[in-house]
Parts: C-alpha cells; sequence; structure tokens
C-alpha cells in the first residue's frame, strides 16, 4: 500500500473555466497539525484520493462519505485529470467499512432523521458509491489490506481493482445484524449464484488470489509492488489508451493468482456448489451442511464444512435468510434498483431488526453472545423475510428515487 503522504499538493483549477456543473472548493492541503481523513493530489494527471484513518483501518465517517463525494465532482470536471486512484493509507487495510460504532450510537439515540441522522449516511454513501459505478473516468482501487464492507462498495466500483497478497476482502454484515450492502447484492452477482451466497452469507475472508478467483478483483499482486508504484505512474504517457496504460503501472509481471484457498484447492467448489444451492433456504443450507459433517472427509474440507456451519448457526437468523433473498433478487436488478432495495432492507434491520444487539455483542460489549429475536434459523417466518425486503417508501418518496433506472 503507498505510504501516507508528508505532504498534499492543492488541486490545479480545471483547465476550462465554463462549465454547467458547479464546482466545489479546490481541495486544500492538510495542515501539520491536523491530520486530515482524506488526502489528494494529483501525479502526473492522475488524482490520488487516500482514505487516511489508518489506526481505524481508514473506516468511513459521514464526513469522509461527504468529501469523497465533493472530490469525484472535482475530477469529474477537471479535463487536466485523466484516471482516478483510491488508496488507503497504512500498511494495514483499504477501508474497514463505515463507521460502524458511529451508526450504533445513532441508531441507539434513535437520530434516524436529519443531516446527520444514520439514515442519511446511508444515503450519501449509496449515493456516492453509484457515482464511482458511474464515473466517467477510469477508476483504479488499491484493495490493499482489510478491504470490507464499505471499503468493498468503492473498490468495486472501479474498473481495475488490485488485489494484493496482504488483501483480506469479505461483506461480514450477517455477523452483527445487518446485510451486504453498498451495491453488494449487484457486485456479488458477477460469481457464480452458489458461490456469491457462499461469499454473501457467511462473510468468508478471502486473499487477494480468491478474490480474483471469485470476480472481486482483476489481479493479485505482490504487496511490494503497490509500495512504489507513484514512480512508474510519474512516468506514463498519456498518449493513447488510459485504461491500458494504468494496467501497466499496476498490474506487476508476477501474478499471484494462484496462490488462493479457493482456487488452489479445488475440492471446495464441489463442496459450495453443493450445499449453496440457490434452492435452498438458508435453514436448509445448515441442514445439509450438517448431515455431510457425519461422513468422512478430507481435513480441508472438514474444516471448511465446520467453519461455515458455525457462521450459518451464529450470525443473525432473519439477516440470513434475508440475505439469501436480496442477493438472489439482485441478480435480476439494475445497479440503482439494488441499492434501493439496500436501504429500505438496512432501515428495517437498525429500527426493527438485530443490527443494534450485533453491533453491541460483537463490538461494543464483545461478549459474543448476541440475543437474536428470533434465536434460530427454524424459528424465522417467511413473512418476516418478505417484510424486510419490502419497501418502507413508495415511489418518489424512495430517498434514492432519483439515483437512476
Amino acid at each position: 500500500m503507498n505510504a501516507t503522504p508528508a505532504s498534499v499538493e492543492a488541486a490545479p483549477q480545471p483547465a476550462s473555466p465554463q462549465r454547467a456543473t458547479p464546482q466545489p472548493a479546490t481541495p486544500q492541503p492538510a495542515t501539520p497539525e491536523v491530520a486530515k481523513d482524506v488526502l489528494f493530489r494529483v501525479v502526473n494527471r492522475v488524482a490520488i484520493v487516500t482514505l487516511n484513518r489508518p489506526a481505524a483501518l481508514n473506516a468511513l465517517s459521514h464526513a469522509m462519505v461527504r468529501e469523497l463525494a465533493q472530490l469525484l465532482e472535482y475530477v469529474r470536471a477537471d479535463d487536466g485529470i485523466v484516471a482516478l486512484v483510491l488508496e488507503g493509507a497504512g500498511p494495514k487495510g483499504f477501508c474497514a467499512g463505515g463507521d460502524v460504532r458511529a451508526l450504533y450510537q445513532l441508531a441507539r439515540e434513535h437520530a434516524r432523521d436529519g443531516a446527520n441522522g444514520w439514515q442519511q449516511f446511508f444515503v450519501d454513501e449509496y449515493r456516492l458509491d453509484y457515482l464511482l459505478h458511474t464515473f466517467s473516468k477510469p477508476i483504479v482501487a488499491l484493495l490493499d489490506g482489510v478491504t470490507m464492507g464499505g471499503g468493498m462498495g468503492l473498490g468495486q466500483a472501479a474498473g481495475l481493482r488490485i488485489a494484493t497478497s496482504r488483501t483480506k476482502i469479505a461483506m461480514p454484515e450477517t455477523r452483527i445484524g445487518l446485510l451486504p450492502d453498498v451495491g453488494a447484492t449487484y457486485f456479488l452477482a458477477k460469481m457464480p449464484a452458489e458461490l456469491a451466497l457462499y461469499v454473501g452469507l457467511t462473510g468468508a475472508v478471502l486473499n487477494g488470489a480468491d478474490a480474483v478467483h471469485c470476480r472481486l478483483a482483476d489481479a493479485c499482486v505482490p504487496g511490494e509492488w503497490l509500495d512504489a508504484y507513484e514512480a512508474r505512474l510519474a512516468a506514463a504517457q498519456w498518449t493513447g489508451d488510459v485504461p491500458a496504460v494504468l494496467r501497466a503501472v499496476f498490474i506487476a509481471p508476477r501474478d499471484e493468482a494462484s496462490e488462493g484457498v479457493l482456487a488452489s484447492l479445488p475440492v471446495l467448489t464441489p463442496l459450495v456448489v453443493r450445499h449453496f444451492d440457490h434452492r435452498l433456504s438458508v435453514e436448509q443450507i445448515a441442514a445439509s451442511l450438517r448431515a455431510d459433517l457425519e461422513r468422512a472427509h478430507s481435513q480441508p474440507e472438514q474444516a471448511w464444512l465446520e467453519a461455515t456451519l458455525e457462521a450459518l448457526t451464529h450470525y443473525s437468523p432473519t439477516m440470513l435468510e434475508v440475505t439469501r433473498e436480496a442477493l438472489l433478487r439482485g441478480r435480476q436488478m439494475t445497479l440503482a434498483g439494488c441499492f434501493r432495495m439496500e436501504l429500505g432492507i438496512v432501515a428495517r434491520a437498525i429500527e426493527e431488526g438485530d443490527f443494534c444487539e450485533g453491533v453491541r455483542a460483537h463490538l461494543v460489549d464483545k461478549d459474543r453472545k448476541p440475543r437474536w429475536a428470533p434465536a434460530t434459523l427454524v424459528e424465522v417466518r417467511s413473512e418476516r423475510v418478505w417484510h424486510f425486503l419490502a419497501s418502507p417508501w413508495r415511489g418518489e418518496a424512495h430517498p434514492l428515487a432519483g439515483l437512476g433506472a
């Protein structure tokens, strides 16, 4: 991962002063006294945006989401900028997700509405992710280190997603009573349904090579290859195909995509296909795993079966069943439609679901004993699942009604 820069260039003024869209204020240099949570600089006509909360694994605050959206509009309008790079500061992560503790506190205070309420955070985050997905200039995301939740929302929108030997990718939301959101019901659909259900339901942590195998990254490179990417970027010539030049800068001669667990242990693929059949409910998937554990298996198979069953019997039963249905529906929906569906589910999960209890158990009190309601998969009724999937808003009243088709 690129080290946090010692100083930050102010962005140059856009080349053309006459534009229909009003421009945000030019990003200003960070002061030595107070480090900014989002850093911006331009290297050889490429904008580099750095998430700068390394102590929090660059988790996204609401203020960061708003600043990122503003910077994107600046980059979009500046004809002198040919591409955008998203990276995280520090050696451990690109972005660990949204600031869940802050959202938990807002939910506990019933602070849903208003500019700083928890609902507006998700509205702004989804709008940002949608803007990245539909951005007019090439985007490179450096998925180095921990890349989870909201970090996946940013990274999966990029045209070139670079994982490394240090990458740890996951969508672990069901563990805290939420669903894989930030567009996950759309981008997980790029993989086979069984694999998407496995990744989305269990929150399985994938390394960089597995991310390539699962179509969540375009290349996996040695970590040290990215550490010195700026020198290659500074020498790049933008006379031809910009995406091709970017690939030459960021994709290493030596690919590490053959070293993943899923890729190197093909015996696991039939297990995923067998147990995560899209026709099965999560309760039925768990029963299938439990029955399979009664038979003899190799050590890797046995370990996978045990870990997978552990996840499906300890995460939020309601959100596991809701997530399964949402992932299958998302395969037939547009990107904007997926964001609208996810926002409705998130709203219900926070207001009347397991989110607060999940965060309490795993991140606040850390007793690791969430009291889910209902407590088991067998108790989850189909009516409750449909309720979570039914939008709280109608038509133009939806906060994301204007997002797109």
